[in-house]
């Protein structure tokens, strides 16, 4: 985790990025207060941006997204190794598999970011599963794996720094549930949460570890409650294999 500066304006403006790098179009509002910026600087920067092609402010709505410049750079990303593709036959395997929503996730600071999500024949559709949306670490099953495998003294930084966050947005997410899930997960291979975030959905995550041993991203299944509880046995193997191939790569790859 990075420290944050006051008078650092490269830095600010990679926060505003990271605000806008959603799904939904946001207010001046939601940007303030995403980047923890005044608004006379988050103007001036969304200015600078808008000018450059980087954002773009919707005339009726007034309110802001990614312009055609940041698009640019994600097709620059294209034809790395990068861990969306790699995912990406895994997502596709576990979807026909399940028939639910399958979703790939990294870690982002504090926070789980969706990249990427495949449909099975019995999918959940809401716009917390949309790609790019943002969670607090442990705020759902993906996110939760990309935290239970971080090395304990890093887990405890994370809560302790995610406390005054999860109480606000999830209050059932407290510490104590957290600690005892963290747990369960390293014991069984699988991080689970059911009727937490939202009722009557749940979802279990595997992570994806880099050559290091530390969770680069998180393959998990998001579908009603009794579509996970009744079906554990079939979709827990599937899901740590998919991790432990995943993981395997890295390793080796960092090795060479």
């Amino acid at each position: 985790m990075h420290q944050t500066s006051d008078t650092n304006s490269a830095q600010k403006v990679c926060r505003i990025l990271r605000v806008l790098s959603t799904p939904q179009p946001l207010r001046l509002a939601d940007i303030c207060a995403g980047a923890d910026l005044n608004k006379a600087t988050t103007l001036r920067l969304l200015d600078t941006l808008i000018n450059e092609g980087f954002v773009r402010r919707d005339p009726v709505s007034k309110r802001y997204v990614l312009g055609d410049e940041a698009l640019v750079l994600g097709v620059a990303m294209q034809g790395r190794d990068h861990i969306r593709d790699r995912a990406r036959p895994a997502l596709v395997r576990l979807a026909a598999l399940s028939g639910d929503t399958v979703l790939l996730s990294t870690r982002h600071g504090l926070e789980s970011v969706c990249v990427d999500r495949e449909f099975g024949s019995f999918p959940i559709r809401a716009n917390y599963l949309d790609l790019g949306s943002r969670r607090p670490l442990g705020a759902g099953a993906g996110s939760l794996a990309l935290l239970a495998w971080l090395p304990d003294d890093e887990v405890e930084t994370v809560l302790n720094l995610l406390a005054p966050v999860l109480k606000k947005r999830y209050p059932r997410i407290t510490r104590e549930l957290l600690k005892t899930e963290i747990a369960l997960a390293r014991e069984r291979g699988y991080a689970m949460l059911l009727d937490v975030v939202v009722d009557q959905m749940g979802g279990m995550g595997v992570p994806i570890l880099g050559g290091d041993g530390k969770p680069i991203g998180a393959i998990s299944i998001a579908a009603l409650t009794g579509r996970i509880s009744t079906r554990i046995s079939l979709l827990a193997p599937a899901l740590k294999k998919a991790g432990q191939e995943l993981s395997a790569h890295y390793a080796q790859r960092e090795a060479a």
